[in-house]
């Protein structure tokens, strides 16, 4: 039996139980903000001052090293996704083609990074919106700001912001995607005015003389710091596990995957250039509003009120997209056999996964309320680039096992286009810390016990 048609009983085997149907809701144009949603957001808003400290200028070349290892995997994630529209993303195209271990370790790998961003963009959303309400003259208790130890010399226990917009974005996602598709069309053209306007009003302050020396720590510094913004352009990936749900899937999820990200690296580049050309590199160290800085020292105070917004909204639709793909990635793996059937049932009236939805948001919610977030973008980030290695290589395993597959679009390149993308993923990887890889082998070898002491005797692959 070929990988593909394993593929094919799991299919029937999970119509057979009774899995139900996500209603189809979602269009190309649907698809493009959905993905810009979820990039745009703690990327060009936090993560680019943190960049900036550790590559100076070259942050420029740090956004375009990521996009172009985002570029090539998006180009593989583009051709499973026009020959398997299913919910799951990664996990359901390595299934597909590396069989069921392969896909568990990947869907248990996207969970953990999942929950982490989401929780951790609730947190810096948390933050915005204290800034903003402290513009009102309004300010929380200080035990309900943070978590606890979050804030030096500050006695704080809970960050209430945080775990209520958490549970606010999870109720949307169980009341429907429709529903859900309008907030974030409406959201993400909002928030991208304003990068736009940032960019057409900031550009006329940049003083090339800041720009010198270009690169104060070499290409290393650059590699560091693509390392670190590389969580900007978590979320395209997002798109794909909306597949159930796209009207046109085989055509219309290559198009959101791709313009998605070319829109947004395109905004990064200009951006991050623009904000070092104003500001002095150092000055943007222990900065978590470096866009709100560019602009106080380009004395355009009276525009860093509509920045913060956007950022509040930018994050907004983050942790929209990232909740979605977790509850869509559970839901399929669900539907294998590998969790249990909870995850995996729909409610009849708004045709959603709601029992999933509401367990997920209020795990993000409550780790966003009890835990400070502040160093786990490097988490986030190792679990996307190993789904991305992965996902890459299985492109070429396909290729070659299944070369006369019908496939609406076709990854250009193959085998190079997949192994540059394996390279790029493989030495970003290479860039983070002991510690963040000691905590992703951990999680890994607790993905293993769960699958051998639970998911392997029930799932429906296994039982065939």
């Amino acid at each position: 039996m070929s990988l593909l048609r394993k593929k094919d009983v799991r299919q029937m085997l999970a119509a057979s139980q009774g899995a139900g149907v996500l209603r189809k809701e979602l269009s190309a144009f649907d698809l493009t903000m959905l993905g810009i949603g979820a990039i745009i957001g703690t990327g060009i808003f936090v993560l680019t001052g943190t960049g900036a400290t550790v590559a100076g200028p070259g942050l420029v070349l740090s956004f375009v090293i990521g996009a172009i290892a985002c570029g090539f995997a998006a180009l593989c994630y583009a051709e499973f996704a026009s020959m398997l529209p299913v919910s799951g993303s990664t996990y359901t195209y390595a299934y597909a083609t590396l069989g069921e271990l392969i896909a568990w370790m990947i869907g248990w790998d996207l969970m953990l990074e999942y929950l982490l961003a989401s929780a951790a963009v609730s947190v810096g959303w948390s933050g915005y919106f204290q800034s903003l309400l402290s513009g009102f003259g309004i300010h929380l208790p200080d035990a309900l700001t943070a978590a606890a130890g979050a804030r030096p010399g500050v006695e704080t226990v809970f960050n209430l912001p945080a775990f209520a917009i958490a549970l606010l974005i999870t109720a949307l996602l169980a009341f429907g995607i429709k529903e859900s598709k309008k907030v974030n069309n409406i959201v993400v053209l909002i928030k991208v005015a304003v990068v736009l306007l940032f960019i057409i009003i900031a550009v006329w302050h940049v003083q090339p003389a800041n720009w010198n020396p270009a690169l104060p720590y070499g290409m290393s510094g650059v590699f560091q710091g693509a390392a670190i913004v590389f969580f900007s352009f978590l979320g395209f990936d997002a798109v794909t596990c909306a597949a159930e749900e796209v009207k046109n899937p085989e055509k219309d999820i290559p198009r959101g995957v791709l313009w998605s990200l070319a829109i947004c690296s395109l905004l990064y580049v200009i951006v991050s250039a623009i904000m070092t050309g104003i500001v002095p590199f150092m000055q943007f160290k222990g900065i978590d509003h470096p866009v709100s800085l560019a602009l106080q020292v380009a004395k355009l105070d009276w525009f860093a009120g509509f920045v913060d917004l956007g950022a509040i909204l930018g994050m907004l639709t983050v942790i929209l997209v990232m909740t979605y793909g977790q509850t869509r990635i559970l839901f399929a793996m669900s539907r294998d056999g590998l969790l249990p059937k909870v995850f995996s049932e729909v409610h009849p009236k708004y045709g959603t996964p709601y029992k999933a939805t509401w367990l997920i948001g209020s795990i993000i919610a409550l780790i966003a309320g009890f835990v400070p977030l502040g160093t786990l973008a490097e988490l986030v980030n190792i679990g996307t680039l190993a789904a991305f290695t992965l996902i890459a290589a299985a492109i070429i395993v396909l290729r070659k096992r299944e070369p006369d597959l019908p496939r609406k679009f076709h990854c250009p390149g193959v085998p190079y286009v997949p192994a540059l993308a394996m390279l790029f993923c493989g030495f970003l990887m290479a860039q983070l810390s002991a510690l963040t890889w000691i905590c992703f082998v951990a999680w890994l070898v607790i993905g293993l016990v769960v699958y051998f002491g639970y998911s392997r005797q029930r799932s429906h692959l296994h039982k065939a």
